[in-house]
C-alpha cells in the first residue's frame, strides 16, 4: 500500500435547520397561537483514531467531507431532526491543523479517540418563542446557523516504541523482518524502504513492543534532502532510537564513523528533542565476516565514534545477538513505559 503521511482536506459541518412560522389550526380553534418548532442542529465533523490504519492514502481519493444538515422545524411545535455527525477514521498518530490559521486543532494518539474539527450549526427558533403580551401572533422565526467550513491538514507521525535510525542499506528492514512479522521490502541496494513500516515484537506471552522501520536518512535530510523531513518526523514519537551501522565486508564501503556523525548532526538540526532522545548503538551484518573479526571491528568503530556506553553486535540473518537486544529493549521500555508519550 502506498504510504501517505500528509494530506489536505476540506470539511463542512452541517447547517442548522430553520425554525418554523406556524399557527395552531384546529376545529373550533380559529385563531390558535404560534406553534412553530425549532430547526435541528447540523451534524459535526469528527475524526476518530483507528489503530488498524497506518496511512492517509484514502484521503488522496476524497478531499471533501460534508456532514448532514439539520431539518427545519414544523408546526405543532415539532422540532426538526438533527443532522447526523460524520465520523472520519484516521490512523493513530495523526496531528490536525487548520490551514487558514495554522492552529493545531488536536492530536489523535489512541484507538477510538475522537476530535470534533468542525461544529455543526445551531437550529433556528420557531415563532412560538416570539409570542409576547403585545404580539400574540408573531410571524418571526430565525434561520439555522451555517456549519463550520474548514481547510484541514492531516499529518501522520508514526507511533512506535522503538525507531530505527541509519543510512540506507544499514540492515533496518532485515532486522525488523527477523524480530517481528512485519515484512518490509529487502534488496541489495539503497532506499528499498520508501515508507515507515511497523512491526510488533513479541517478548513473552504478555509483553510486546512496536518497532518502526524508518526509511534511510541521508546527509542534508534536515534541510529536506531526499525525503528527509518526512522521514525524520516519524522518529519524534518513538521511545528509543536504535542507531544501526553495518559492518563493512569489503573495501570501498562508506566509513561507519563518518556515517554516525553525519546522522547525529541531522538529528540535532531537525530537532533538539530528537537529540536528547535515548539512542543505542547497534552494529549489523556481523555475519559478513568471522565472529572474532566482527567483534574487533565493532570495538574499533565504537572507540572511534567516542561511544561510552554499551553497544550491540547482531546478525539478522543468523539471529545472533537479537535475543539480548530484544530483552534489553523490553526492560528499558517497561521501566519507563510512559516517558515516550511526553511532548
Amino acid at each position: 500500500m502506498k504510504f501517505v503521511d500528509e494530506v489536505k482536506i476540506t470539511v463542512k459541518a452541517g447547517n442548522g435547520g430553520s425554525g418554523s412560522a406556524s399557527f395552531r389550526r384546529e376545529k373550533f380553534v380559529a385563531f390558535g397561537g404560534p406553534d412553530g418548532g425549532d430547526g435541528g442542529h447540523g451534524g459535526n465533523i469528527i475524526l476518530e483514531g483507528d489503530q488498524g490504519l497506518n496511512t492517509l492514502v484514502d484521503f488522496r481519493h476524497k478531499r471533501r467531507f460534508d456532514a448532514q444538515n439539520g431539518e427545519s422545524g414544523k408546526g405543532r411545535q415539532m422540532y426538526g431532526k438533527g443532522g447526523n455527525d460524520l465520523i472520519i477514521k484516521v490512523p493513530t498518530g495523526t496531528e490536525v491543523y487548520d490551514l487558514e490559521t495554522d492552529q493545531k486543532l488536536g492530536d489523535i494518539t489512541t484507538h477510538q479517540q475522537q476530535l470534533v474539527i468542525a461544529q455543526g450549526g445551531k437550529g433556528g427558533l420557531g415563532n412560538m418563542h416570539f409570542k409576547s403580551s403585545v404580539n400574540r401572533a408573531p410571524k418571526q422565526f430565525t434561520s439555522g446557523e451555517q456549519g463550520e467550513l474548514r481547510e484541514i491538514k492531516l499529518e501522520l507521525k508514526v507511533l512506535a516504541d522503538v525507531g530505527l535510525l541509519g543510512f540506507p542499506n544499514a540492515g533496518k528492514s532485515t532486522f525488523v523482518n527477523a524480530i517481528s512479522k512485519a515484512r518490509p521490502k529487502i534488496a541489495g541496494y539503497p532506499f528499498t524502504t520508501l515508507y515507515p513500516a511497523l512491526g510488533v515484537v513479541p517478548v513473552d506471552a504478555d509483553t510486546s513492543f512496536v518497532v518502526a522501520d524508518i526509511p534511510g536518512i541521508i546527509e542534508g535530510a534536515a534541510e529536506g534532502a531526499g525525503l528527509g523531513i518526512q522521514f525524520l518526523k516519524h522518529l519524534q514519537r518513538t521511545g528509543l532510537l536504535l542507531h544501526l551501522i553495518e559492518l563493512p565486508a569489503f573495501e570501498g564501503m562508506s566509513d561507519p564513523v563518518e556515517q554516525f556523525h553525519q546522522l547525529s548532526e541531522e538529528l540535532v538540526k531537525f530537532s533538539e528533542h530528537l537529540r536528547e532522545k535515548q539512542r543505542w548503538l547497534v552494529f549489523t551484518k556481523a555475519d559478513v565476516t568471522t565472529a572474532a573479526d566482527a567483534e574487533e571491528l565493532a570495538a574499533a568503530y565504537a572507540k572511534a565514534i567516542g561511544w561510552q556506553g554499551k553497544y550491540y553486535l547482531i546478525s539478522s540473518i543468523n539471529k545472533t545477538g537479537l535475543k539480548e537486544l530484544i530483552n534489553d529493549i523490553a526492560a528499558h521500555l517497561f521501566s519507563e513505559q510512559d516517558e515516550w508519550l511526553k511532548p
